[in-house]
């Protein structure tokens, strides 16, 4: 309605019109908001209806679209797990299998034919499990790992291979939480690679290629790159930047380029011979003699200290830095390895049945020694270490025990495989790695019951009987706690037991040597060239030390004199499929006691799967709770919107009336207004 004020006597017919259509309209405006507000049930439609509410609608909306996509993780998580947890209870019921039928057929009553039979019932065990390590499910491959768009596990030469990447896919659950929804087959099959760890510091030496990014520094703390200052024998200062210096030979060029203009402008002979160079692991400044060259860093800056041009003056008897302890790249060039000395000859490498021989004379750098392993198509990948000072073999490959890998040296070939650390059975290679990661366990510590005593007569693992006579002397080799940390200490100890038994048999402390051939692994026992009869090794007192070294399985060479041990220390994927395939093996080979540690290993890895079992199922209880969580969630927020948003029917019907009523009035009153003329004073 429009008023207006008793003291004005008169108004203009224009502001009186504009009055009251302006009251008409907004009464319609007002009017059209709470039809609006009647339609959609909605209060708050625009920022301007209310901002504080409005704001708060938004925040809700952001969430609730958030907790719709998180609902939908939490379905496909929720049936990602299911798969994962059938999955795992398939492989867990092939292990089972396997696991009775080695207990069954390790009876003395079962025969080579039941056996066989057997055999074949693995095998069809194994071709389960490489289905179920193959297995699809929402996610993609359910055992993919992080790339499960890809089968798994292929099979290669009688073996089984790895291919995926990762340990698996996550899915977010909200709350800064996730679990998985796809897994490594690790997590269900065991490792999927047992690797040869370099035992050699290869030790790259400097070169002007050598990028700065790839050196740990003289601190050890990588190199910052900035302003150097330096002086020759306390005379003016000079500053050079090294700033936007990428390799070893742009620091050569700058700090040579810098000290020669020192030396124009301070007319002084700072350097000698060849400059400023590369020595080893460091930089060389040489100095002219009677010199002295002094490098500082700027303000804060620690420049001088990583290149190690800080550490003393440089003179002409000082004239390297600290070692700047280069990293290894496949870039690396071969004659750059201090730690290989003598070129590079052929190496042997055995694995899944097959052997190879690789020539490794012509390798220029890392990457072609990392080439040539690999275009074997043997299932092996080869890796820097992750200190960078060495390279590791990797065995993708699960196999049986006959066809584990091993690295083994070529005859007149300098060592290779020692020197670039990778021999498998070397004399830096532990014995705890042996036999599959059991080791070498020795008889120690046996009391003779009758004096209570240590005796040593029950004490000793194996003896050496030598071909000097018929009978031949005897060395008892007593194998201490303390022997059995490497090759190295093997062997020390067995020419230890040799020296000091063999003179009072009337033999040279020498005529038994205990050694590693320059070729195939194992331990070589070489007798002295004029004994006729063949050297001989027993087991003692029921030790599995002799065993485990691979001397009961030895073969004698009478053209060589030499008792050679088998290889022990062979590599080999520590997995399900591998002890499955021992068992295929073992059964067909009629072989009691492989049956039997093929069928310890099975439930061994059984266990692990059983674990892993545990912690699917875990996920699973996780996913429940957050679904139950985000349900209560949902169910808050959408309340709390309802009520800033919705609108309150019985209130916006009212005010509908009364505006209607309103805006009725406003046009009958504005009807008569306009209506009256001045012949309706006068009358």
């Amino acid at each position: 309605m429009t008023y207006f004020p008793s003291n004005i006597a008169r108004v203009p017919n224009m502001l009186l019109s504009n009055l009251t259509l302006g009251n008409i309209n907004r009464t319609q405006v007002a009017l059209l908001d709470v039809q609006n507000q009647l339609s959609t049930g909605k209060e708050i439609m625009r920022p301007s209806d209310d901002p504080v509410r409005y704001a708060g609608i938004q925040a809700i909306a952001r969430r609730t679209e958030q907790g719709v996509q998180i609902q939908r993780n939490l379905s496909n998580a929720s049936a990602a797990i299911g798969q994962l947890d059938s999955a795992l209870s398939e492989v867990s019921d092939v292990a089972l299998q396997a696991k009775q039928i080695a207990l069954a057929q390790i009876n003395a009553t079962s025969s080579a034919t039941e056996r066989a039979g057997q055999a074949t019932v693995v095998n069809q065990l194994i071709s389960g499990l490489l289905k179920t390590a193959n297995r699809q499910g929402v996610s993609g491959y359910v055992f993919g790992g992080s790339t499960p768009g890809t089968a798994p596990m292929v099979e290669m030469n009688g073996g089984f291979r790895y291919v995926g990447q990762g340990n698996g896919l996550l899915a977010d659950l909200g709350f800064a939480d996730s679990v998985p929804i796809t897994l490594g087959p690790s997590s269900a099959f065991g490792a999927t690679s047992a690797r040869v760890k370099s035992s050699v510091d290869l030790n790259p030496n400097l070169t002007g290629s050598t990028r700065l990014k790839d050196l740990n520094g003289a601190r050890g703390l990588g190199v910052t790159l900035g302003p150097v200052q330096f002086a020759f024998n306390g005379g003016p200062v000079a500053t050079v930047d090294l700033t936007g210096a990428d390799t070893v030979q742009d620091v050569v060029t700058k700090l040579s380029n810098a000290i020669r203009k020192y030396e124009t402008d301070n007319s002084v002979t700072v350097l000698a011979g060849a400059g400023v160079t590369t020595s080893g692991g460091s930089l060389q400044v040489n100095v002219a003699p009677g010199g002295s060259l002094v490098f500082t860093d700027v303000g804060s800056a620690v420049t001088a200290q990583d290149l190690g041009l800080s550490a003393a003056a440089f003179t002409p008897s000082n004239a390297n830095s600290s070692n700047l302890d280069a990293k290894l790249t496949w870039t690396t060039p071969v004659s750059a390895l201090a730690g290989v000395t003598g070129s590079l000859g052929s190496i042997k490498v055995n694995n899944m049945g097959r052997a190879a021989t690789v020539d490794l004379s012509g390798a220029t750098t890392l990457e072609d020694i990392k080439s040539a392993i690999e275009s074997l198509n043997m299932g092996l990948r080869v890796e820097i270490n992750s200190s960078a000072t060495g390279i590791d073999i990797v065995n993708e490959v699960a196999s049986g025990a006959s066809q584990s890998m091993s690295i083994e040296e070529v005859a007149g070939n300098n060592s290779t495989a020692t020197r670039l650390g990778i021999r498998t059975f070397a004399a830096s290679t532990l014995l705890k790695d042996f036999n599959n990661g059991k080791g070498v366990q020795v008889v120690d510590g046996v009391i003779n019951p009758v004096t209570s005593t240590a005796d040593p007569e029950l004490n000793y693992d194996f003896k050496i009987t030598v071909g000097n006579a018929v009978p031949g002397a005897v060395v008892k080799v007593d194998l201490r706690p303390q022997d059995v940390v490497s090759v190295q200490t093997v062997l020390a100890r067995i020419n230890s037991e040799i020296e000091s038994q063999l003179p009072a048999q009337g033999l040279l402390a020498t005529d038994v040597v205990a050694q590693l051939a320059d070729g195939a692994n194992g331990i070589n026992l070489v007798q002295n060239g004029s004994f006729g009869q063949a050297l001989t090794v027993t087991q003692a007192n029921n030790s599995t030390a002799p065993g485990q070294l691979g001397l009961l399985g030895g073969t004698y060479n009478a053209s060589t004199s030499t008792f050679a041990g088998t290889d022990t220390a062979k590599v080999r994927v520590d997995s399900l499929m591998s002890y499955l395939i021992d068992l295929r093996e073992a059964l067909t080979a009629n072989d009691v006691s492989g049956i039997q540690l093929a069928g310890e290993n099975i439930d061994r890895v059984n266990n692990a799967v059983a674990e892993t079992r545990g912690m699917v199922g875990g996920f699973a209880q996780r996913v429940t709770f957050a679904q139950q969580v985000e349900d209560d969630r949902s169910a808050v927020d959408t309340k709390v919107r309802s009520e800033l948003e919705d609108v309150d029917f019985a209130s916006a019907a009212s005010r509908f009336s009364l505006l209607q009523t309103q805006l009725n009035a406003s046009l009958q009153t504005t009807a008569r207004i306009q209506s009256t003329s001045l012949l309706d004073f006068l009358s």
